[in-house]
């Protein structure tokens, strides 16, 4: 495989996130906390291990806002009309990226609670 193959390759992943990004605005909005948390993490000085944890935290937020967002597509291509199977689906789908937020937000705090009040306590 020549280089040039490989690197095509790329851009299905990069359709698939320029498409998440102009048609999900919760997608837009876990970026955006995203940015802030790297942003946070540099001013408050996390530790490598920390970071490491942001990460990991931040991508199984992502990853599951765009297994949500595919699923939802599929769903709507094969039963256009509403259907309670479809709908149950898709609240599943739904609260699996909302257990994954949920705990995205929990490590947050538990790493940044304390930066942010010895911040304005010293």
């Amino acid at each position: 495989m020549s280089l040039k193959e490989y690197f095509k390759r790329f851009k299905y992943p990069a359709n698939g996130l320029l498409i998440v990004w102009r048609e999900e605005s919760n997608f837009r909005f876990h970026i955006a906390w995203m940015s802030l948390t790297i942003l946070f993490s540099y001013i408050f000085s996390v530790s490598i291990i920390e970071f490491l944890i942001i990460l990991t935290m931040i991508s199984f937020v992502i990853v599951a806002e765009l297994f949500n967002t595919a699923l939802e597509e599929l769903c709507d291509k094969f039963q256009p009309t509403h259907d309670p199977h479809i709908g149950k689906i898709k609240d599943l789908s739904a609260a699996a990226v909302s257990v994954a937020a949920l705990t995205a937000l929990l490590i947050g705090l538990i790493i940044f609670t304390p930066r942010v009040i010895n911040f304005f306590t010293a």
